[in-house]
């Protein structure tokens, strides 16, 4: 985004063909490596063959390195499929296809540490862009909308 943002409330679909890897960068800067200088939130076809080491913190919708999504609510690659992000300070949630699959308090994550262990900078911060991550894989978006929480 050209803005940043603080507290909002994004909607978006979005299609993701067989092995896509993506993220949602969120109080992202315009630089650096959003997953550890912003936060990083997963867009990635969990079912690929290629991704059979995920880590907890890796698949789709998980706050990267810091927050596991639940798995199980995601269409097959080639379908649609609806997500929301709901941001309120250090409060997360995610919603994809109607089912919450994150609804968690990073402070938390800084107070105990991080599941990957790393440093996540990012963390501390209350705002910043709002993009998507591309890794080179085809990956469709439609019906972006953005609410700012704070207006």
């Amino acid at each position: 985004t050209e803005d940043q943002y603080s507290d909002f409330i994004l909607l978006f679909e979005f299609l993701l063909t067989p092995g896509a890897n993506n993220g949602l960068g969120i109080h992202a800067p315009l630089t650096g490596n959003v997953a550890y200088d912003g936060k990083e939130l997963q867009i990635i076809d969990n079912r690929s063959t290629k991704y059979g080491e995920l880590k907890p913190w890796q698949y789709h919708g998980s706050v990267y390195g810091i927050v596991p999504a639940k798995r199980g609510h995601q269409k097959p690659a080639g379908e649609w499929n609806q997500q929301e992000v709901q941001v309120r300070g250090n409060k997360i949630k995610v919603i994809l296809n109607g089912a919450v699959i994150v609804d968690t308090d990073l402070q938390e994550a800084i107070d105990h540490g991080t599941m990957d262990g790393k440093d996540h900078p990012g963390l501390k911060k209350t705002s910043g862009h709002i993009g998507f991550l591309g890794h080179g894989d085809v990956v469709s978006f439609r019906n972006i909308k953005i609410k700012d929480l704070t207006k």
